[in-house]
């Protein structure tokens, strides 16, 4: 069987997309990383692609580490490449997959950013209070971010969820996450108050032609985006004294951090956010030990 980029490539992203329910960026950082990969190693038309080995594989992420890639980027390459090479062997369009013992350099597991407790309150105060001047904008601002923080859920699960997803009489949120994967997420009295006063009093005087069940409503009454949401987080935080300048994510990371802390168990913080390995949400358990080492060594005479 004769292969060429050409035609494989073309497939290789109906894969990631139909069967494997990959996001769109996801699926575009896979191409991007391939497409580079066979570009600069010359891999063409003339069926090249069965004479790749397991040292240009080497050779290529050696050739961006000394370019100064990150380790993050060097890795995801190494994921893309081996996910390609493995799904050409599978489909019969090379006979081996050269692919198999090719690793990269683990990433550092930085901890990510998290808002204290106390900020997290005076953030939603903050929107509690510009809400109070009846602005339809400002009572969706306020339903967005005790949502983000109240669920953990991802900007781009926020902002796609339609009015039915929010059953008020059960506290609960019906959230479609990556891979399409659908799970029931729980909120607290002030997510519900929130969402309940923009439904009531907001969403009405934004809706339009354009609105559909959207949930989250712009000006125009289009539905809101992940731009407008991440722009609220960080003019909101400016009025939180010594909050670090964190996004929705930050909010998500905040949420996870302050559950563990305060006691729930880790497998039930993973499917409330939604994460396909355990190995994910424990980053937090190590966020919630650096928290602990500081205000230990902060607070103890003989640490």
């Amino acid at each position: 069987m004769t292969v060429t980029s050409s035609e494989a490539l073309p497939a290789f992203e109906r894969h990631l997309r139909a069967e494997r329910g990959r996001s769109v960026h996801t699926v575009r950082a896979y191409l991007r990383d391939v497409e580079s990969f066979l570009s600069e190693a010359g891999v063409g038309d003339d069926d090249g692609l069965r004479e790749v080995s397991l040292a240009d594989l080497r050779a290529w992420l050696g050739v961006l580490s000394r370019r100064g890639a990150a380790r993050a980027t060097i890795a995801r390459t190494s994921a893309s490449l081996r996910t390609f090479f493995g799904w050409l062997e599978r489909t019969g369009r090379i006979p081996t997959d050269p692919s198999l013992r090719l690793t990269a350099p683990s990433r550092h597991r930085t901890l990510p950013p998290v808002l204290a407790k106390r900020s997290a309150t005076a953030l939603l105060d903050v929107a509690e209070v510009a809400a109070d001047d009846d602005d339809p904008v400002h009572l969706r601002n306020r339903a967005a971010l005790e949502l983000l923080y109240a669920t953990g859920i991802r900007v781009g699960e926020l902002v796609g969820l339609d009015v039915d997803d929010v059953d008020l009489a059960s506290d609960v949120l019906r959230v479609v996450g990556k891979g399409d994967k659908e799970r029931r997420v729980p909120f607290g009295i002030p997510a519900r108050q929130a969402v309940t006063e923009w439904l009531t009093r907001g969403r009405p005087r934004l809706v339009g032609p354009q609105s559909g069940p959207a949930l989250l409503l712009g000006r125009r009454g289009r539905r809101a985006d992940q731009r407008q949401i991440r722009s609220v987080v960080h003019d909101l935080l400016q009025h939180v004294p010594d909050a670090p300048d964190l996004g929705p994510h930050g909010l998500r990371h905040s949420a996870a951090t302050h559950l563990l802390e305060g006691g729930a168990d880790l497998r039930m913080v993973q499917e409330l956010l939604g994460h396909a390995s355990l190995a994910t949400t424990q980053l937090y358990t190590h966020v919630s030990v650096e928290r602990l080492k500081a205000s230990y060594a902060q607070a103890h005479p003989r640490a």
